[in-house]
């Protein structure tokens, strides 16, 4: 059986290993997780006695990683899990930047001697960082995640996730965390400032964006093969969006203005993207269709070695519209502001209902209930007439 004393600051388990018969002894710096411990070597004990594993199946050496092993090994995981249509993830990264303080702080300790003190210090260390509250919880949440993958592989025992989740989270006024400043919709000033900064695809997924509410990700990804043009109301059905690894579909309905502003990037190309970042550093530079020169125009030269892409992604078109909003003298926006403000003209206009249906959200606050094919009717109705 095992036995625990306390030395100095520290708590010592000594233990017979069942595979070896000798005797072993490992230091603690808390009672709890030295008792945690001692109740494994116990029950691994009581296993081999009754026959139902040998002595080389003990658990023992499945709980001493330490936590910089633990993180090795869950990134392993991460980066070809969190991958979605051949791409990783934001989601990978975000786990990358929670991993960080942890491992700074306790990178060479005992996986399973983490518990909920532990991680309020590292949600400490965020918060110092100056990590808003919204972030520091959700990094929190990831950090969960890490130790919940641990056990599910059966490396950390499942006492540790319990003692992680008696953490509560940080509360709106009751922490030092500082608070970040909802999103809003953009002025509508703001945005008709930048058209002649940025070119003709980037404005048009502006327009696409407020008429539709699409999410920036999603109307950067528009290919004709998507497009469901027989009707007076268009439908678009991305090939990838935000929740569809949560199993739920997505439709875009796109009224008679959206389809004027898409008709001119309608291409013979099924699956090509609508909207090139290509073509436009053509124009920008200076160069026709078929990739000549015109008669007379100077030599751009090239500032950087990067590569211009098949399709915009969501960082380079917000760098386009920051940019674009730096030229004008306006105060930057964000594409994600634009589908709040299709948001808030369809709940003022046409209500919540509709507008749910309209941004793909879940029918009801909760996101739980499924669309109603009344609402359905209804959003296409109102997109005729508004989109």
């Amino acid at each position: 059986m095992a036995s625990i004393q306390r030395k100095d600051s520290t708590w010592l388990v000594q233990w017979t290993d069942p595979a070896t018969r000798k005797r072993k002894t490992r230091r603690f710096s808390s009672a709890m997780a030295a008792k945690r411990f001692g109740d494994e070597r116990d029950k691994d004990a009581a296993l081999v006695r009754e026959g139902l594993v040998t002595a080389g199946q003990v658990t023992e050496r499945r709980y001493v990683l330490t936590i910089d092993q633990l993180c090795d090994r869950f990134l392993s995981h991460a980066k070809t899990y969190y991958v979605k249509n051949g791409r990783q993830t934001r989601t990978f990264g975000n786990f990358t930047d929670a991993i960080n303080p942890l491992r700074r702080l306790f990178g060479l300790s005992a996986a399973a001697d983490f518990g909920p003190l532990a991680l309020k210090r590292v949600r400490d260390a965020m918060v110092s960082a100056g990590w808003s509250r919204g972030t520091v919880n959700q990094q929190v949440g990831r950090l969960r995640s890490v130790f919940r993958w641990g056990v599910e592989q059966e490396m950390l025992p499942p006492t540790v996730l319990e003692g992680l989740r008696a953490l509560s989270p940080l509360k709106r006024g009751r922490c030092d965390a500082r608070e970040t400043e909802p999103v809003r919709p953009a002025p509508a000033a703001h945005i008709h400032a930048v058209r002649r900064h940025v070119s003709r695809q980037v404005w048009a997924m502006i327009e696409l964006q407020r008429l539709t509410g699409m999410r920036p990700g999603e109307v950067l990804s528009m290919r004709v093969c998507d497009l469901n043009m027989s009707g007076v109301v268009w439908t678009y059905t991305p090939a990838e969006h935000k929740t569809e690894h949560h199993g739920h579909g997505r439709a875009v309905f796109i009224g008679p203005r959206a389809q004027t502003i898409l008709r001119p990037f309608l291409r013979p190309e099924l699956t090509a993207y609508l909207f090139s970042p290509r073509e436009a550093e053509q124009v920008r530079r200076g160069i026709d269709a078929k990739g000549q020169r015109r008669p007379g125009q100077p030599e751009t030269k090239r500032k950087t070695a990067r590569r211009v892409g098949e399709r915009y992604t969501t960082e380079s078109y917000r760098r386009g519209i920051t940019r674009a909003c730096d030229l004008a003298g306006v105060p930057a926006w964000s594409p994600n502001q634009l589908r709040h403000n299709a948001a808030t003209r369809l709940r003022r206009e046409h209500g919540l209902d509709v507008a749910q249906t309209i941004l793909g959200h879940r029918i009801g606050s909760a996101i739980t209930e499924l669309y109603a094919e009344a609402n359905v009717r209804k959003a296409r109705q109102v997109i005729a007439k508004v989109g």
